[in-house]
């Protein structure tokens, strides 16, 4: 069969490399096209459009590239159109992949959400769209089935493919002082930052960061970068601060770390998973954040307290993100702090929660049984 897969972010690229080999174990006469990343790409799918091309974020910025996003939006239909894919498979990115899902399955092809879009956080209204034009929908977190039973709309979960992926990573590093020596980091225990994937959320989120580095000395900060921003860009923000940058090696450095500084996202659960303790920040422009303060339907935002519904990780987001309020709350969960090992425990359970690893595989699997009875192959 036929697959055309389109994620619009670097998550989605991870969660997509995982489905693709996992959909070519299931289905050896698979032919997977997509809009992705590298990620997707090695896994054996031919990448139509990078998604360092297609990942506008902010208010500003997307009123800014509304020309390329009418274009990449035309592009994709026009190859969709001429591949003639059994199934249209769309990763969260909804701005762009609900309006795809109506076009696909107007054009009368099959369409399947895999990690549907966040509705249950804001903009909830757009669950009518989800109902109308998807076939299938693959949710991974537990707290989503009874948003969507709210709704009568059917969701499958098979766990969450994130522990499948950080699981098969942990078995396969070597030990910590000798990632230390791979990476060329120094002796001293680790502060990792992860300031984000995106360029706004790197210009909003990074500065106030390294704004505490100065104050734990007895520590080296080490910055988690994407390869698909320049080095300038964290250079200019870093300045003399001793902070090391390290690019496309997030998952060993949250291995060493002791600790870690987040922006809001996929990367808090990552975080979580790796048993790293970590304080969450997150700011953008002010429309932007003026925009989600209005439209906000949850208590929380990152992934670890909404999945345990409680503020296990500290939310600092907006005016409050601060080097003042960083600083406090690194220092709380750096070993000797009064708030690690309850945040360590707390991840316990929220492993049990997200239940135990395959979901890759079991996903794959129910999409292409789902195909065959439908007479797709």
């Amino acid at each position: 069969m036929r697959y055309f897969i389109i994620a619009g972010e670097q998550s989605g690229d991870l969660h997509g490399s995982n489905l693709v080999r996992k959909l070519l174990d299931a289905d050896k006469n698979a032919e997977i096209f997509c809009w992705g990343g590298d990620l997707m790409e090695s896994a054996g799918a031919t990448l139509l459009m990078h998604y360092s091309k297609t990942a506008i974020m902010g208010i500003l910025l997307i009123l800014k590239n509304i020309r390329t996003i009418k274009s990449n939006y035309i592009l994709c239909k026009k190859q969709i159109a001429e591949l003639k894919p059994d199934v249209v498979i769309l990763i969260d990115y909804p701005g762009f992949n609900l309006k795809i899902a109506k076009y696909s399955k107007k054009s009368g092809f099959r369409v399947f959400y895999y990690i549907s879009p966040k509705f249950w956080a804001w903009r909830e209204h757009r669950v009518k769209q989800i109902k109308k034009y998807t076939d299938r929908i693959y949710i991974i977190f537990p707290f989503e089935v009874e948003f969507y039973k709210k709704h009568k709309i059917s969701v499958e979960y098979h766990g969450n493919p994130l522990v499948d992926e950080i699981e098969g990573k942990i078995s396969s590093l070597p030990a910590r002082t000798e990632i230390k020596k791979l990476l060329r980091i120094g002796e001293k225990p680790v502060v990792a930052i992860l300031a984000g994937s995106r360029r706004f959320e790197v210009e909003y989120n990074l500065p106030q960061m390294v704004k505490v580095v100065r104050y734990f000395p007895q520590y080296q900060f080490v910055l988690a970068g994407v390869r698909n921003l320049p080095d300038d860009l964290y250079f200019e923000i870093i300045g003399k601060e001793p902070v090391m940058l390290i690019k496309e090696k997030t998952y060993e450095i949250l291995y060493v770390a002791e600790a870690a500084m987040v922006a809001s996202g996929t990367a808090t659960l990552e975080t979580a998973l790796f048993d790293t303790p970590q304080v969450v920040g997150y700011k953008g422009d002010i429309f932007s954040m003026l925009i989600v303060w209005l439209l906000l339907k949850v208590k929380f935002v990152s992934l670890v307290n909404l999945i345990l519904d409680s503020e296990v990780v500290k939310e600092l987001l907006g005016y409050s993100l601060t080097g003042k309020n960083l600083m406090s709350e690194l220092k709380s969960i750096l070993p000797g702090g009064q708030k690690r090992e309850k945040m360590l425990a707390e991840y316990k359970k929220l492993k049990e929660i997200l239940g135990p690893s395959g979901a890759s595989g079991r996903i794959a699997k129910d999409m292409v049984d789902n195909m065959r009875v439908r007479g797709g192959d």
